[in-house]
């Protein structure tokens, strides 16, 4: 994979932080602690797009079914234990 290089600014908090990761051995130097950052959210990002779209989901099927009789706090563990199973959360 190619690599563009890129200047970013940070502040003196952020810089010590960054170093720390790096003095921990888990990181071989700066580039590699902010890349595993960007990562993080990126997974994140799609993450929190599924779950939209597996709450979108519901709802519509909810709505397709017509009133309910089951209670707001049922629904939401249906819906949680469903996310679960899935992987989601």
């Amino acid at each position: 994979m190619s690599m563009v290089k890129k200047s970013i600014s940070v502040t003196d908090q952020q810089n010590d932080w960054i170093a720390g990761q790096v003095a921990t051995g888990h990181y071989g130097n700066e580039s590699e602690v902010i890349r595993e950052l960007i990562r993080e959210r990126q997974v994140r990002e799609k993450e929190t797009a599924a779950d939209i779209a597996a709450i979108r989901a519901h709802l519509v099927a909810a709505e397709q079914q017509g009133a309910s009789t089951v209670s707001r706090e049922a629904l939401l563990a249906e819906i949680k234990e469903d996310m679960r199973r899935n992987g989601r959360i």
